[in-house]
This record gives C-alpha cells, structure tokens and sequence, in this order.
C-alpha cells in the first residue's frame, strides 16, 4: 500500500518509521509520475511489511519538495533511520529500483 502523506504527517510517517522509506514526489499533471505510478503499487506490494511507500504531492507540500531540493518530478528518495541514503530523478525501469530498494534492507 502506498500512502499520500503531508506536512504535517511526514515526522511520524517518515522520520520516525522503524522501517525504510521510499518518498515518491510526484503531481496529477506530471506524465512520467503517472507511468511510474504502477510500477510504485506494485513495489510497495512486493516489499510490503519490509519497506514503507509514501506519495508527496509537490503541488500540495511545496515546502516538502523545498526540504528535499526535489527540482523535477517524479522524484524518488530512499529513506532509512531518517537519513536519505539515495535519490532516482525520473521514471525509470523496474530493475533500477528494485535494486535501489534491496540496498536498503
């Protein structure tokens, strides 16, 4: 399950999460966040239980995006304990974030 945070759900969400993060930044209007959007359902089923999926829309939580210098969307950052430990600018293939999810775990 993917889950639409804001503001004011990001510290519990994101920051305090006893497990790893994916930050999916995207907007309604952005083509390439509607194509990776699947992609994202279907790794957040896979890794359920092991690794939390979050959706910011920058449209509604600018200053989310401001914190995260996100400059273009969709944006994907790898959380762990807090910290970003990786960042995809783009839609990319599957592969590619199967394997920046697996260095998380």
């Amino acid at each position: 399950m993917v889950v639409q945070i804001t503001e004011s759900s990001f510290e519990q969400e994101v920051m305090q999460s006893p497990t790893p993060v994916v930050i999916d930044f995207w907007a309604e209007w952005c083509g390439p966040c509607r194509q990776l959007m699947p992609v994202v359902h279907e790794l957040a089923e896979t890794y359920e239980g092991r690794v939390k999926f979050v959706k910011v829309n920058v449209d509604e939580c600018p200053d989310l995006a401001a914190r995260f210098g996100v400059m273009s969307i969709p944006t994907l950052v790898f959380m762990k304990n807090g910290e970003q430990v990786q960042r995809q600018v783009g839609a990319v293939p599957k592969p590619m974030l199967l394997g920046h999810i697996d260095a998380l775990l």
